[in-house]
């Protein structure tokens, strides 16, 4: 993964010399003020912006006097509103950007920039831990929120990116600010040089592809079937079938028989796995519903994924340790090479595992489960009403109680504990965490959204042995043996590793295979609102 710039060729140029520190008034250099600033874009309006809330320019005004900022500063910030026509960067009425929760991803992973505002960092901790957050464009604390964000963005892109160019694309266009038809905003994305970003490459030469096909017409409706199809059946929806797989190249074009013979099998299985179905070459009725997703709306979920993209972080030179949700996998990394993946269980809905970043520091053996208060006041109080035994057939203890009443419960070690044997903290805001659990069944099923917000782990023996490696002590059976005492221990990693959270519902991966994955918490679809115009039918290609 190399360092993030943008697709798009500045118009202009600006000379942003931030400061490097937010509680800096001062910086480097002067701008003329005259010559770098901006034209307002007053093509923007409520009904073409990314976002659907304005600010007034004289409250940025008024928070570069209040702040006092420098020139170079306040011109960088006096651009980046006026080429949006001041509209929200970080906020919408239905709360925080996906590029307010990327830029704090991918802040809070590099740490280089040198700007440092912890209340700003607690206050958007705060902001992402809510379940909904509603907003209005008469918030005073939001519109402050959003103006120190755009404060520390303009710093970021002063210390990560080099040459005036660089700078001024990165502070203009990575931000989205206006809806484009689908077609024409594809169109404009192929035109432009490639982000030097290996994953963001290979998924735009397949935006490519799709483009053409899409400009063919697309590919054709296959019927619904009455009962699955395997490998000899004889069914008219064959025909369609391979049709629909010869447009995307994944069958040869010569067969057109009514037979599912051994090409066919072979088509379907590389398909099921691009789809993130169990390979049995089977053609079942979830198959054909992704097979006649329209080619279109392809496209838009390669941009939408495409625009999270552009906000990975540099390539690591060490390890690294991330997750794609939507995929339901783990992925370990030695640099740019992959050394292992695994299965994963991630949050259900209504417990959406969030984005971000974190260090993973400790293992812990024979871990104790600590109940969620949402746990014990919603599940285990009702089970305790209902069965006196509860706690102790489930090896729980009550061990205080809160400030309102509410016992404080804890799990026991053990076979029976949801954490299994073994757990992994990279500290956060939101108490999420891997760990291993009893239920090695769900690890089963194609679609593992199951958990109350922490990440399950297929192969915990796999990750523990791999984090402990630099020491020796730590051996297979002293990790077998701490597992398995009922005894809960700490351990700190000597070389803490780094967390990345992502959600791809559409990549390559190392073979260049394109994967797509159900969009799981409706991350695409808000997105997609945000970013496309709507069809002429007036359908939203986000519910399409």
């Amino acid at each position: 993964m190399h360092k993030i710039t943008v697709a798009f060729i500045a118009l202009a140029l600006i000379a942003v010399t931030a400061c490097n520190d937010e509680s800096r008034q001062g910086g480097g250099g002067t701008a003329n003020k005259e010559k770098d600033l901006l034209p307002r874009d007053l093509s923007i309006t409520k009904a073409n912006a990314y976002s659907d809330l304005f600010l007034d320019s004289m409250t940025v005004e008024g928070f570069i006097t209040e702040q006092k900022l420098n020139d170079t500063v306040s011109t960088g910030m006096r651009n980046f509103y006026n080429t949006r026509n001041y509209q929200y960067a970080w906020f919408a009425s239905d709360g925080l950007t996906e590029q307010a929760l990327a830029f704090r991803n991918l802040y809070d992973y590099t740490k280089d920039s040198g700007t440092t505002h912890k209340k700003l960092d607690r206050k958007l901790e705060n902001l992402m831990a809510q379940d909904s957050l509603r907003v209005n464009d008469d918030d005073a604390d939001i519109r402050k929120t959003e103006l120190l964000l755009t404060w520390r963005y303009v710093n970021y892109v002063w210390d990560n990116y080099n040459g005036r160019k660089e700078r001024m694309a990165a502070l203009v266009h990575l931000v989205p600010a206006k809806k484009y038809p689908v077609m024409e905003l594809a169109k404009a994305e192929l035109k432009h040089d490639d982000v030097p970003n290996e994953n963001y490459k290979a998924l735009k030469q397949e935006l490519a592809a799709y483009v053409v096909i899409e400009e063919k017409g697309g590919w054709p409706v296959i019927p619904t079937l009455k009962k699955k199809l395997k490998k000899g059946s004889i069914d008219t929806a064959i025909v369609f079938i391979k049709k629909r797989l010869q447009v995307t190249g994944q069958l040869p074009a010569a067969d057109t028989s009514t037979v599912f013979n051994d090409e066919l099998l072979n088509a379907i299985k590389t398909v099921q796995s691009s789809y993130g179905f169990t390979a049995d070459g089977a053609i079942s009725l979830a198959l054909i519903k992704e097979l006649n997703v329209p080619a279109e709306k392809r496209i838009a979920q390669l941009l939408v994924n495409l625009e999270r993209m552009r906000w990975m972080p540099a390539e690591p030179s060490g390890n690294l340790i991330w997750v794609n949700i939507p995929a339901f996998k783990l992925y370990v990394q030695d640099g740019s090479q992959q050394l292992f993946d695994m299965d994963i269980v991630v949050g259900k809905e209504g417990h959406s595992t969030v984005m971000f970043s974190g260090k993973l520091n400790q293992v812990v053996f024979s871990p104790y489960w600590n109940l969620p208060e949402n746990i014990v006041r919603n599940e285990v109080l009702p089970a305790m009403e209902k069965n006196n035994n509860y706690l102790a057939e489930n090896d729980m203890e009550i061990t205080g109680e809160e400030e309102d009443g509410l016992p404080v419960i804890r799990q026991l070690p053990g076979d029976k504990n949801q954490l299994g044997k073994i757990k992994f903290l990279f500290p956060n805001r939101f108490n999420i965490y891997f760990h291993d659990t009893p239920f090695k069944e769900l690890f089963n099923r194609d679609k593992r959204a199951f958990s109350h917000g922490c990440i399950r782990l297929r192969e915990p023996v796999k990750l523990a042995e791999y984090l402990l490696i630099n020491q020796p002590q730590w051996t297979h059976e002293k990790i077998d043996s701490a597992m398995n005492s009922g005894k809960e221990k700490y351990v700190r990693v000597k070389d803490p590793v780094p967390v990345l959270i992502y959600y791809y519902t559409a990549w390559a991966d190392d073979h260049k295979q394109l994967q797509f994955r159900e969009d799981i918490y409706g991350h695409d679809a808000r997105m997609a609102k945000k970013l496309f115009m709507q069809p002429a039918t007036g359908e939203t290609l986000a519910n399409r």
